[in-house]
């Protein structure tokens, strides 16, 4: 079993930051990458970063710049670094690890940013 438990969430207000945490636990030696969604109501579920065993990184062109994805191997946690947050970014954020081509889910964490 593969348990992903994000933490810090919540509300602040235009142009602060927020760092989101996700710890994994488990079945996780045949990791190939982790990831930061979100998700707001009525619309899709949308990558934000992923950073690959090897160190790799992507963003999404709105994020890039603003949201920095990092991790320590040593903790088996991931990080999204989110500066300059704007209302937009209000959603709930989701960690995701890709262990053996099965995507699995933490639960979410809900991020508000105030105008």
């Amino acid at each position: 079993q593969v348990q992903l438990v994000e933490s810090g969430g919540g509300l602040v207000q235009a142009g602060g930051s927020l760092r989101l945490s996700c710890a994994a636990s488990g079945s996780i030696s045949r990791l190939n990458a982790m990831a930061w969604y979100r998700q707001t109501p009525g619309k899709q579920r949308e990558l934000v970063a992923v950073i690959s065993s090897g160190g790799g990184t992507k963003y999404a062109e709105s994020m890039a710049g603003r949201f920095t994805i990092s991790s320590d191997k040593a903790k088996n946690t991931v990080y999204l670094q989110m500066n300059n947050l704007k209302p937009e970014d209000t959603a709930v954020y989701y960690c995701n690890a890709d262990i053996a081509a099965r995507d699995y889910w933490g639960k979410g964490t809900l991020v508000t940013v105030s105008s």
